[in-house]
């Protein structure tokens, strides 16, 4: 069995400590913000929390190291994202569409009703289609590793449980100009035994009090060094997960 080192959550940095992050090396070493993470409007106790899921997760060298990810979305979707080089297959099932996209470059070839798309303009909005379709099913699949990155300020908001009855850490994510929906808000319910995030809940707008909606965040296994949850309790989300060194390269090039 696999066995992580948990980065320990002291009473004091949770209550009463409240140094920059900046200036904890700790943060620094385990786990890097992304160029653009609001540091300055983030607090550091989230911050400490968040590198803490991440350790447990696999650990930052792990998620870097991480090739290739495949996944079923929802039954309506399937994904295979090269990680190394932004390169993404999307199968449609629902309308027949096959996406070759490059998510770092906008660039990508694009299937529809049989036929390549191959007017411009038409190109450009369906690979922009891709990466949007991408941004989503990533998220419900790597969420954890990505507490850090550009745009998103992270706030400790409160003690809780899950409803499945845990305690938890919530931590608040909150995104300025990135993404799709950038009006969205995250709590993350991070377990105080295990610092693995437990559930979720999703606010269609940061100004809402209630969320729009719960689910869980759970059935963790470990794929190529990383863990991952997937087959949740609810049956939502990502299936048939696979984490590879390498796919064919056609998979990336041909319809």
């Amino acid at each position: 069995m696999r066995k992580f080192i948990l980065v320990t959550i002291l009473p004091c940095a949770l209550w009463a400590c409240n140094q920059p992050a900046e200036n904890t090396v700790e943060n620094v070493e385990v786990n890097p913000a992304a160029e653009g993470f609001n540091l300055k409007e983030s607090d550091s106790v989230a911050i400490t929390i968040a590198d803490s899921v991440m350790v447990a997760m696999g650990g930052r060298e792990a998620w870097d190291n991480t090739k290739v990810i495949s996944w079923n979305f929802f039954g309506i979707r399937d994904l295979v994202w090269d990680k190394s080089t932004g390169r993404v297959r999307i199968e449609d099932k629902r309308d027949s569409s096959i996406y070759l996209v490059n998510i770092h470059e906008n660039t990508g070839r694009v299937m529809r009703n049989g036929e390549e798309v191959t007017q411009p303009d038409s190109l450009k909005k369906y690979v922009e289609r891709g990466k949007s379709i991408w941004i989503n099913d990533s998220y419900w699949l790597v969420m954890p590793f990505k507490l850090k990155d550009s745009g998103v300020t992270l706030k400790y908001d409160r003690k809780d449980t899950t409803q499945a009855g845990e305690q938890a850490h919530i931590l608040a994510l909150t995104f300025n100009n990135v993404g799709d929906t950038p009006n969205n808000k995250y709590e993350v319910f991070v377990d105080e035994e295990d610092n693995l995030i437990k559930q979720w809940s999703y606010f269609r707008s940061f100004e809402q009090d209630s969320a729009s909606a719960i689910w869980p965040w759970d059935n963790y296994k470990e794929y190529n060094g990383i863990l991952l949850s997937a087959d949740r309790s609810d049956n939502r989300g990502p299936k048939a997960v696979k984490v590879t060194d390498e796919v064919p390269e056609e998979v990336f090039t041909e319809f």
